[in-house]
């Protein structure tokens, strides 16, 4: 069952198509994700999906309700948290959740906010004033306050940009939580391993067009792409002798780390120990390294995510 559906979606500028004929569907309970570098048309899509901006033409439909002309009768059944959110410093997280209830017909009760509180795992900081918070609080803040009418889709607009690595993966974390509540969930990332980790599908987004949509792994397999083997040696080892033994590709070595590509990795694995255990050397710093979807999406776009 499609919780999401968008047909034909578009929304242009002046002389910018932002969003350019996209279509797809979002199927109850799934983390969708939209992925594409800075100026793909992400947050307008997403936008646009809110009821925050027209579009120009195409249909939205939330729970089988049109978006579009009428964006109040789908603001009950979900929640937003965007790119940029404007808080008040001199609230407590407490008082801020519950100024955020108060905006909709579903009044937060004392046991509600600490269950919000418990989802987004700042039980310990409902004293704390919004400024005293740090970057990473104030972005679990930020999805407790979409939850707040308890909706069944949350829309996550690059919920981790500026957090560093520790409280990038505790924001993972709520985000798995609030899913396995069965909440369906919507949100854009440039951050390769942040799709990879978290959706069960992805579109692929540049230039207003979605490229493709697919789960991550099925996107990475469809590539095609060789793996990396990478490792150290004991001593030195032939190159044309490793490219044969290992049925690789490509073969090459600098400053004593050697590499070599290969679509087998089985065969060349088993052939680089054959090889060693044959020649008397030890293979050492052994590093496999496949396709991710940045490979994925410079094979479509031919350049990075962060472009």
């Amino acid at each position: 069952m499609n919780t999401i559906e968008v047909k034909d979606l578009s929304k242009a500028y002046v002389d910018l198509k932002a969003v350019d004929n996209v279509s797809f569907e979002v199927a109850q309970g799934e983390i969708f994700g939209i992925l594409g570098p800075n100026g793909a048309g992400k947050t307008t899509t997403l936008e646009m999906i809110e009821g925050l901006r027209r579009p120009d033409s195409g249909e939205i439909k939330i729970k089988s309700i049109s978006v579009w002309p009428n964006p109040g009768a789908t603001k009950e059944l979900i929640g937003v948290q965007l790119q940029t959110t404007a808080l008040f410093d001199y609230l407590t997280v407490r008082e801020m959740l519950a100024l955020f209830g108060s905006f909709y017909r579903r009044v937060l009760n004392a046991a509600q906010i600490d269950e919000l509180l418990e989802a987004v795992s700042l039980v310990d900081k409902e004293k704390a004033r919004v400024n005293e918070l740090s970057g990473g609080q104030q972005q679990r803040l930020s999805i407790a306050l979409a939850l707040v009418n308890d909706p069944e889709v949350v829309f996550l607009d690059e919920p981790t940009t500026g957090l560093d690595p520790q409280a990038r993966r505790s924001l993972w974390d709520v985000i798995r939580k609030i899913n396995k509540e069965g909440k369906t969930i919507v949100l854009t990332t440039h951050y390769m391993e942040e799709a990879e980790v978290l959706c069960g599908r992805v579109a692929i987004m540049d230039a207003g067009r979605i490229i493709d949509i697919n789960a991550p792994k099925k996107l990475i397999e469809g590539l095609g792409a060789e793996v990396k083997i990478s490792f150290q040696s004991s001593h030195d080892v032939a190159l044309d002798d490793l490219k044969k033994q290992t049925e690789a590709s490509e073969t090459s070595v600098f400053e004593g780390q050697y590499v070599l590509y290969t679509k087998d990795v089985q065969t060349s694995i088993i052939g680089l120990f054959d090889m060693a255990k044959a020649d008397n050397f030890k293979v050492e710093n052994l590093h496999i390294s496949g396709a991710n979807l940045e490979d994925v999406f410079l094979q479509y776009t031919g350049k990075g995510l962060r472009d």
